[in-house]
C-alpha cells in the first residue's frame, strides 16, 4: 500500500480532486489519501496558506498530488506552489505536453517535455524598494543547482527514449546568468550522445508556435520555463489537459497546472483532465506503469470517441459524467 498526501486546493480543486481519486482507485493501486488543506481554506482555519503540517505529511509520505491553489496577485501571502517547491527542495519542474486526437487543436503530433528549474532565478523572491524611484527583483542562477536540473534533463532523455535535448536562454543579454546555465548545458551534454543544441528564449516562443513538433526535450531556467510550458499547454488544448510533476531527491508533488477556478466551483461541470494526467505521472514515478497506461489508454479512448465530454472541451458532460466513462473504460 501506497500513503500519499492528498492537497486539494481552492476552487475547483476538491472536485478534480475526488475525481481523480476515483478514477485512480478504479486501476485497483492500493493508496491511503492523507488529506490536508492548504491554500485560502488553510488561511481561515490556521492564519497560515501553507501550514507546518502539510510539509511535515508530504515529508513523510514523500509523494503529494495536489489541486489548484489561488495565489494573490501583487499582495496578499506568497505562492504555496513556490513554497512547497524550496521546502521540499524540488527542483525539476517537469511538464509534458503531447496533442490528444479528439481534443480540438491546431496542430498534431506535438510531444515534447518541458524541464524547468524550480527553485531559484527570480522566484527566490528577493525584491526590495529603490526609494520612490522603482523596484528591484535579483536573477539568481548558481553552478550547482543548474548542474542537477541539466543532468535530470539529461537523464531524462535517456531514460525515455528522447532524442534531442534543447537548452532556453537569453545569454546574449544576461551574459552571466544566463551564460552561466548555457555554459554548464554545453558542458554535460558534451558527455551525452544524444543531440542537442540551444536556442534564445524569445526565438524558442516564436518556433514553438510555428513548428512545435521539431522539439524534443527543451531544459530552461525557471522564469523561462513557466512562460514557455503554458505557452506549449495552449498549443495542444490548454492547461486544463495539462500534467505537472515537481520532483526532488526525495520527494515529489504532483499537480493540475491550471487556475483553481472559483466561478465554476461547486457545479460538476470543471475538467479533471489535468489532474487525472498528473496522477498518470505519478503512478509510473511509484513504479506503477500498468496502472499509469491504464488511465492514459482510457483517456485516448473517451477523448477519440468525443461522446462523453466537458463543456471546456466541446460538449455538455458534467465532471462525475466524464469521471464515469473514464472508469467504465479502465474496467
Amino acid at each position: 500500500m501506497y500513503k500519499i498526501t492528498l492537497i486539494p486546493g481552492d476552487g475547483i480543486g476538491p472536485e478534480i480532486c475526488k475525481a481523480m481519486v476515483k478514477v485512480v482507485e478504479s486501476t485497483g493501486v492500493n493508496i491511503e489519501w492523507e488529506e490536508v488543506i492548504a491554500g485560502k481554506n488553510a488561511i481561515e482555519k490556521y492564519n497560515t496558506p501553507i501550514p507546518k503540517h502539510v510539509i511535515d505529511t508530504v515529508k513523510k509520505n514523500k509523494v503529494a498530488i495536489k489541486g489548484p491553489i489561488t495565489t494573490p496577485i501583487g499582495k496578499g501571502f506568497r505562492s504555496v506552489n513556490v513554497t512547497l517547491r524550496q521546502e521540499l527542495d524540488l527542483y525539476a519542474n517537469l511538464r509534458p505536453i503531447k496533442t490528444f486526437k479528439g481534443i480540438k487543436s491546431r496542430y498534431e503530433d506535438v510531444d515534447l517535455v518541458i524541464v524547468r528549474e524550480n527553485t531559484e532565478d527570480l522566484y527566490t523572491g528577493i525584491e526590495h524598494k529603490l526609494g520612490e524611484y522603482g523596484a528591484e527583483s535579483i536573477k539568481i542562477i548558481t553552478k550547482e543547482a543548474s548542474k542537477r536540473i541539466i543532468q535530470f534533463a539529461c537523464d531524462y532523455v535517456n531514460d525515455n527514449n528522447r532524442n534531442k535535448l534543447t537548452c532556453v536562454h537569453k545569454a546574449n543579454i544576461m551574459k552571466l546568468t544566463d551564460g552561466l546555465f548555457l555554459n554548464i548545458f554545453r558542458g554535460i551534454c558534451e558527455k551525452h550522445d544524444f543531440e542537442y543544441n540551444d536556442l534564445i528564449v524569445d526565438a524558442a516562443a516564436m518556433n514553438l508556435v510555428l513548428n512545435p513538433e521539431k522539439y524534443d526535450v527543451m531544459v530552461m531556467p525557471n522564469l523561462y520555463g513557466d512562460i514557455l510550458s503554458d505557452l506549449c499547454a495552449g498549443l495542444v488544448g490548454g492547461l486544463g489537459i495539462i500534467p505537472g510533476a515537481n520532483i526532488g531527491k526525495d520527494y515529489a508533488v504532483f499537480e493540475a497546472v491550471h487556475g483553481s477556478a472559483p466561478d465554476i466551483a461547486n457545479q460538476n461541470k470543471a475538467n479533471p483532465t489535468a489532474i487525472i494526467q498528473s496522477a498518470v505521472m505519478m503512478l509510473k514515478y511509484l513504479g506503477e506503469q500498468d496502472k499509469a497506461i491504464k488511465i492514459e489508454n482510457a483517456l485516448k479512448h473517451v477523448f477519440m470517441e468525443g461522446k462523453v465530454m466537458t463543456s471546456d472541451l466541446g460538449g455538455s458532460a458534467t465532471t462525475q459524467e466524464f469521471v464515469e466513462e473514464i472508469c467504465k473504460h479502465i474496467k
